[in-house]
């Protein structure tokens, strides 16, 4: 049980964490979308699948996933033999929630000569229903390598399968699914930034509605964004995703303006992952004290949830441990 807020009062939190960092041998790994105090005393900072591959290639026995339930269920898939963490189980995800495996696993039935493609923001059961999972940084690569006349469900994300849809000319079956934080973003407000930053290009995570990524200089994964944003010349840079990843790009180009890429009214903050936000420093040092909420898999779900996990790096060309697995 986590402890009363009143007898967090007075601790470092900081000095705490380490403490018990060290005493658990744990690995705190922070998606790009959690808080800057979390994101700076992490030990890896990063997408969700290259945090899962990196904390399975540590000898850690423990591991803390700062960010939301499907990701650290990557990292359980990954590391069965770590006990694995989540400062707060409630910490879901939206593609998650519009995707029930009950539901999933009865669309298959309905389109057997379809293959799934499914987008790795979503459930492990979710995974086990499926036959590739792909990354944002890796989907295309996949595609590339099954035919053109392969029929093929995409799930869950509609904005992000659409997207590829509109890349490679295929004609994907989407799956109704959406992300509440790509999906805030607002074509009219963006257009005022715009304007009042002619110069500045605009990067965008394919997570987002097409009538956002129309006006995107640069579409990719967070990763991708961050590496754009650090390499362009441009001396000001529109971001829309979510607004977190903004500590990293600041840290390594102070000399840089980042902006956030606005909501409906402008400045709201519409735009910060509400899922994300539940894991703070005090829930965190809870986590790390009681060591729990525990991720639990049963193993037969974990194993056909990592076949089709093993496919993608397979088809990827890469290994667990290896860089450029970004996912969101």
């Amino acid at each position: 049980m986590n402890a009363p807020a009143m007898s967090l009062k007075g601790l470092d939190l900081k000095a705490e964490i380490d403490k018990l960092r060290k005493e658990r041998n744990a690995v705190i790994l922070a998606h790009y979308y959690q808080t800057p105090d979390i994101q700076d005393l992490a030990d890896f900072v990063g997408d969700s699948l290259d945090l899962s591959a990196k904390a399975a290639a540590t000898d850690a026995d423990v591991i803390a996933f700062c960010g939301v339930r499907f990701m650290a269920e990557v990292a359980k898939i990954l590391s069965p033999d770590k006990t694995v963490i989540l400062p707060d189980m409630n910490a879901g995800c939206s593609l998650e929630d519009s995707c029930p495996p009950e539901q999933f696993a009865a669309f298959r039935a309905a389109h057997p000569d379809h293959i799934a493609l499914t987008y790795i923001n979503c459930s492990a059961a979710v995974k086990a229903h499926s036959d590739i999972i792909v990354t944002s940084s890796s989907a295309e690569r996949i595609l590339a390598q099954l035919p053109m006349d392969q029929k093929i469900i995409f799930a869950p994300d509609k904005n992000l399968g659409a997207w590829f849809n509109r890349k490679t000319g295929r004609d994907m079956l989407l799956w109704p699914g959406a992300c509440i934080v790509h999906e805030a973003f607002s074509e009219t407000e963006l257009l005022k930034l715009k304007a009042q930053y002619p110069d500045a290009p605009i990067a965008a995570h394919p997570e987002c509605p097409a009538f956002i990524l129309d006006h995107a200089d640069e579409v990719g994964s967070t990763r991708a964004i961050l590496d754009f944003a650090l390499s362009t010349d441009a001396d000001t840079i529109i971001v829309a995703t979510e607004p977190h990843i903004i500590h990293q790009m600041e840290k390594a180009a102070p000399h840089k303006l980042f902006i956030g890429a606005p909501g409906a009214d402008g400045n709201c903050n519409c735009n910060m992952c509400p899922y994300m936000a539940m894991n703070t420093m005090e829930k965190l040092y809870v986590a790390l004290r009681d060591m729990e909420p525990r991720i639990e898999l049963d193993e037969a779900t974990r194993l056909a949830a990592k076949k089709p996990l093993d496919r993608m790096l397979e088809m990827a060309g890469r290994t667990v441990g290896m860089g450029d697995l970004g996912s969101r």
